[in-house]
């Protein structure tokens, strides 16, 4: 099975905390967030959810005193363990508009039993392969007569901008989230917008009103939630407003139809023989023992993830084309593809730990790593595109102590003659006998198999290092 491991959450959250004990998932929960579980756990539409996998399987633990912190908690709760855990900065449009569709079908669930969903957040949603999972149960709180929903603003900043941004725009979102953990400010997206977009749905009520609202309750000591209780504010708007994201969030699409490597699949420069070749090497070694997180780097339109996740428990396909990944993804949701998370990664620029201490997100290889990982038509794009000295990529993919299969292009090469057209030639470590070298140092070498052509090579190799 994948190691476990689940997402600490937000230090700044007072009611809960979760904690690792012995390979379990463990969530200790305060005496105000255990009165809501208490709740929350009778409710049919939370027992469905999670029986239909919207929601991580949790279950109520007995406290012992070697429980961590158990004086602190009222409550602790067990959850079944996410495979990999990643963040809405790395993924494409219809991941996120995914995650945004489930929190509000759970917010109207919840909203029929009189609960609600006090954040909003698509840091609150993980994925078991292409099916989106709500994590955060103490995020389901009763919903106090006369108040309104108190993750909108979060829902709005995190959600809904992000893919208006996309899908109206053509802006990616995901710069933008890493940028700030808290989303773009209603004011910030309101700049964005022209007038053109005012006539866009949702932008006017969702965008513009928002800002003007915000700013003027920020200029008063007025009291919104005061404001509106006194106005007789009901369940029933706060309702007929999530339906309206809902349809509005559902019908939001991103026309994008080329980038970079969105034709690659059909530009290759391999003959039919030589990608069976490389398809039978690649299957060849992945089928020689069972493996328990594979990635496959530069996955590209994913024909070798999924040859990988014939064997392997679970696998992450990363690129950095942002429309290659939304195309896979959706492939993947059709087919209900149940252990490959496609994520958008730049391996030349990774995601770095964020938040409070650098703590609350973390950078890619402290969430897991690999024991297999493929480097398939990457390494001539990471040393003359991005400009990474070829033994500093070789050495971080040792030091990931990981199995690997990674694929040598010479420079005899169309792809990479192209890639040197408009360059100056200052490649020297772009060589295939240094190559080796820096690879047998650091790998033992298993198999090494030349394509047809005589210009791509694959490897086979072990790393040398313990992790």
């Amino acid at each position: 099975m994948v190691a476990p491991y689940f997402e600490p959450g937000s230090f700044r959250d007072r009611t809960s905390r979760v904690f690792y004990q012995d390979g379990a998932v463990l969530r200790g929960l305060n005496a105000h967030a255990a009165q809501e579980w208490e709740v929350l756990k009778t409710k049919p539409f939370f027992q469905q959810s999670m029986a239909e996998g919207k929601i991580v399987r949790t279950e109520q633990v007995e406290s012992t005193d070697s429980s961590p912190n158990a004086e602190h908690w009222s409550v602790i709760l067990k959850h079944q363990a996410i495979p990999f855990i990643s963040y809405p900065y790395e993924w494409p449009f219809s991941m996120l508009q995914a995650a945004a569709l489930l929190t509000l079908e759970l917010q109207t669930a919840a909203l029929n039993v009189d609960m609600t969903l006090k954040d909003a957040t698509p840091f609150n949603v993980q994925w078991s392969g292409s099916q989106p999972v709500f994590i955060d149960i103490p995020s389901f709180e009763r919903l106090r007569p006369g108040e309104p929903w108190v993750g909108y603003r979060q829902f709005c900043q995190l959600f809904l901008y992000p893919l208006f941004l996309q899908a109206y725009k053509d802006i990616p979102f995901q710069p933008w989230l890493r940028g700030s953990l808290e989303g773009i400010e209603p004011a910030q997206c309101a700049q964005l917008m022209s007038l053109r977009d005012m006539f866009r749905p949702g932008v006017l009520s969702h965008v513009i009103l928002q800002a003007k609202a915000q700013a003027s309750y920020a200029r008063t000591e007025r009291n919104l939630k005061k404001d509106l209780r006194q106005a007789g504010f009901h369940k029933t708007l706060i309702q007929a407003n999530v339906g309206r994201l809902r349809k509005l969030v559902a019908q939001l699409t991103w026309k994008q139809s080329q980038s970079t490597w969105s034709g690659y699949t059909e530009a290759l420069p391999y003959t039919e023989s030589e990608q069976h070749q490389k398809a039978d090497f690649v299957r060849r070694i992945t089928h020689s023992r069972r493996w328990n997180i594979v990635w496959d780097l530069g996955c590209n339109t994913g024909t070798f993830s999924r040859i990988a996740a014939e064997n392997a428990d679970y696998v992450l396909a990363m690129d950095i084309d942002t429309l290659v990944i939304e195309r896979f993804y959706r492939e993947l949701t059709r087919d209900r593809s149940p252990n490959i998370l496609p994520l958008i990664g730049n391996v030349a620029d990774p995601a770095p730990n964020l938040g409070w201490r650098g703590l609350e997100r973390k950078a890619l290889v402290e969430r897991g790593r690999p024991d297999l990982t493929l480097c398939l038509a990457l390494l001539h794009h990471v040393v003359i595109s991005a400009h990474i000295p070829l033994r500093e990529f070789i050495t971080w993919l040792a030091s990931l102590g990981t199995a690997l299969v990674i694929e040598f292009v010479t420079r005899d090469d169309p792809m990479v003659r192209t890639l040197l057209r408009h360059k100056a030639d200052h490649y020297t470590d772009y060589d295939l006998e240094y190559f080796e070298r820096c690879l047998a140092e650091m790998f033992t070498i298993d198999q090494r198999e030349t394509l047809e052509s005589g210009t791509r090579i694959l490897y086979s190799a072990r790393s040398k290092r313990q992790v």
